[in-house]
């Protein structure tokens, strides 16, 4: 190590701190990153004094005092239970992969819904889509198609009626 005693500590902490850093992060060290690294400074410092002499290797040193920190830090994770903020990530990243799973159901309901409507008649099509997507009343869609709001009910009742059975006979088909 060039320089002696504490400033070539020092300057050996500035040029490994982001290499320290990213090693305890990748081992699970997560947001304790940062006090893992001034951990092993602490240690090598703590072990530079008590000797009364150098230490010989104060790089290899300082990598087996982060290697043994880790260790110890896997160690009190599987020992200790989880804490808040890693139940809080763990319920986001099962959170994310079940609204994966809904998303995919979703857009799978969507198409065959698609499917359903477009194997349709063009006037039921139109009057379930007036009614479902753009929330309008029967009243509204007979005015803008020119029929009888009877009319409309009736073809609701037809294209509902057909896309469940359409649906069920897929479910039976299952």
């Amino acid at each position: 190590m060039a320089g002696s005693g504490k400033a070539g500590f020092a300057r050996m902490f500035a040029e490994h701190r982001a290499t320290l850093r990213g090693f305890f992060t990748r081992r699970g060290g997560g947001e304790d990153a940062d006090d893992l690294v001034q951990e092993a400074y602490l240690r090598l410092l703590r072990a530079w004094q008590g000797r009364g002499e150098a230490i010989a290797a104060p790089e290899a040193y300082l990598y087996t005092v982060a290697l043994n920190l880790a260790r110890e830090q896997a160690v009190k994770r599987r020992a200790s239970p989880l804490g808040q903020e890693e139940l809080e990530r763990l319920a986001t990243v099962l959170g994310s992969d079940a609204c994966a799973e809904q998303e995919a159901e979703r857009a799978q309901r969507r198409r065959r819904i698609l499917a359903l409507l477009a194997g349709l008649p063009e006037r039921t099509r139109t009057v379930l889509v007036m009614q479902y997507r753009d929330g309008l009343s029967y009243r509204q869609i007979g005015e803008r198609l020119g029929i009888s709001t009877h009319a409309v009910k009736k073809h609701v009742v037809r294209g509902l009626s057909e896309c469940r059975r359409a649906m069920a006979d897929e479910e039976d088909a299952w």
